[in-house]
């Protein structure tokens, strides 16, 4: 469940129609304090509700730390609003006001109630600050009974395309949470291939599911999912293809996704230990998740690329058909693996989707997506994503994608030295590099995965840190974040 948000004009007519206004301030370097708004606002405010901001905020002695939030009550007559959020800006920075706006959402979380935020001036800064507002104020549950209030947000700017740009991004973000959260026992495969379609309805976008037989070359794919006892694995490919006829469609960038699609891992045969490590694997999908929420933003943005995002859905169950440490199986395109650990699942269905990409779509460029190894998140934490790519250019442009869109990555090594832990002595490949005790799993598992994206402008993402937060905390649940949509959404956004 998310927040609902607006654009509404800068001016005090408009702000006074919410239920609160928030406004920011920042520390000078004197040490004293100023307020930061748009327009003529703060002169207006104090005005009408007879107060002077800065003598208010001295009373709560701020130390001018990002996100110190203050809340004052107010009155005048016409004017709706009844209380006033005074919002350090820290350094006044995108990140700060990202953060700002979380503190912002989290005072009105759950409630009905309405806030005018005027905190940010800059275009940019509008709109990551708007969709922060909707990040922090985010909530999911199957509680019966009636379900939590949704607050509104109006955020002050006359430049409604940016508006607009946030609500669609905030939207595509959600979407991808909401499956995150979605319990294992109603998110099976066949349920992520119905999300597909749903998404799909109304719009231009084009769905392909692929199952049973369907599945025959899909060795990795086949081999995690047909341990379940659910509808079993699954392929869904959707497609974007821009509606302008500007440009030949030949002449277009081709963007391929692939996304890792674990509806639950029990780590199969080798099973999870201890337990509680299992507890968060239904949110195993996120990088499926991701790459199908962007195409939904990307439906509504329209920018001048193809994209195609490759789904690759199974759950990674024990039964007696599930596969077994020391089982080779033949992927998509007819590489053999001699399989070591059965919950490093991953990147056997994302093998299948690389290979499949690179002998049929011809992809200008082929990013992965997957919440793939914990080496990922002790390397890196739950800020940066680990990125792994050959193409400087191509890195430096996610780089900056994601400092611009707050989805941050970091460009990991692929260390040629460490190729000697894949070797199998009965297949092609081992595919956890465990034989080699490099003690590097995130680098490897991108070794792996690197074979079957052939000569393609190839990119690994390792979202196992940033694409689930273990904290209710800042702009991200406790669960699933959606990472990926922003950094996906606005790198190719700059393709366009």
């Amino acid at each position: 469940m998310s927040s609902t948000l607006y654009g509404a004009p800068v001016d005090l007519t408009h702000a006074i129609t919410a239920d609160s206004i928030a406004i920011g301030f920042i520390k000078n370097e004197s040490g004293d304090f100023s307020f930061q708004a748009p327009g003529n606002l703060i002169s207006e405010i104090e005005k009408l509700f007879a107060i002077d901001l800065v003598d208010e905020l001295s009373f709560f002695s701020p130390t001018g730390k990002n996100a110190e939030i203050f809340e004052i009550p107010v009155s005048a007559q016409n004017a709706q609003t009844d209380r006033l959020y005074l919002t350090s800006l820290g350094d006044a920075s995108t990140p700060a006001l990202r953060i700002a706006a979380t503190a912002i959402a989290r005072k009105v979380r759950g409630k009905k109630v309405s806030v005018y935020s005027a905190c940010a001036i800059k275009s940019h800064d509008i709109r990551e600050h708007a969709i922060s507002l909707t990040l922090g104020a985010y909530l999911w549950s199957l509680k019966s009974g009636k379900p939590a209030d949704v607050p509104i947000f109006y955020v002050a700017t006359d430049k409604k395309e940016t508006v607009d740009a946030a609500i669609t991004i905030s939207k595509a973000i959600a979407r991808a949470r909401n499956m995150a959260h979605t319990p294992s026992n109603i998110k099976t495969p066949a349920w992520m291939a119905t999300q597909a379609k749903e998404f799909a309805k109304g719009n231009d976008l084009k769905v392909r599911v692929l199952a049973g037989k369907e599945l025959k070359d899909f060795g990795g794919l086949r081999a995690v999912g047909n341990s379940s006892p659910n509808p079993g694995p699954r392929f869904i490919g959707v497609s974007y293809s821009p509606r302008s006829k500007k440009a030949s469609h030949g002449a277009l960038p081709h963007v391929v996704l692939v996304g890792k699609g674990i509806t639950f891992d029990t780590g199969g045969i080798n099973l999870k230990r201890p337990y509680d490590l299992m507890i968060p694997m239904k949110s195993d999908m996120a990088g499926a998740a991701a790459i199908l929420a962007t195409l939904t933003a990307l439906e509504e943005l329209q920018p001048h690329v193809r994209v195609t995002a490759l789904m690759m859905c199974a759950e990674n169950a024990i039964s007696g058909t599930a596969q077994r440490p020391s089982d080779v199986i033949s992927h998509y395109g007819g590489t053999t693996v001699e399989v070591i650990d059965t919950d490093a699942e991953g990147r056997l269905v994302l093998a299948d989707g690389l290979a499949y990409a690179d002998l049929h779509l011809d992809p200008d460029y082929l990013v992965d997506i997957a919440t793939l190894t914990g080496s990922a998140t002790i390397g890196l934490g739950r800020q940066y994503a680990a990125m792994y790519t050959r193409d400087e250019k191509l890195a430096q442009q996610l780089s900056q994608a994601g400092e611009k869109s707050g989805d941050r990555v970091w460009h990991m090594p692929l260390i040629d030295d460490y190729k000697v832990a894949l070797v199998s002595d009965i297949a092609d490949f081992n595919h956890n590099a465990k034989k080699g005790a490099f003690s590097a799993g995130s680098v490897t598992a991108a070794l792996f995965l690197e074979h079957f994206a052939g000569n393609r402008r190839w990119v690994h993402l390792d979202i196992a840190g940033t694409g689930r937060s273990e904290v209710d905390a800042g702009e991200n649940p406790k669960g699933g974040t959606g990472f990926g949509v922003r950094l996906l959404t606005e790198w190719i956004m700059n393709l366009s």
